[in-house]
């Protein structure tokens, strides 16, 4: 895997947990992501385990 796909998949997961965090503290409010609040943090840290391989 090149060095700019690892920083895509880590720059993404990042992304997705700043997401499910910010939902959870009700900052931002995306009714169709309410219910996958948790899978989105679990695919984020997935995938930034995945990318530090």
């Amino acid at each position: 895997m090149s060095s700019k796909s690892r920083n895509v998949l880590k720059a993404l997961a990042v992304i997705l947990v700043i997401l499910a965090v910010v939902m959870q503290l009700e900052i931002i409010i995306i009714p169709a992501l309410i219910a996958y609040k948790f899978w989105l943090a679990i695919i984020g840290f997935a995938l930034l385990l995945f990318a530090s391989r």
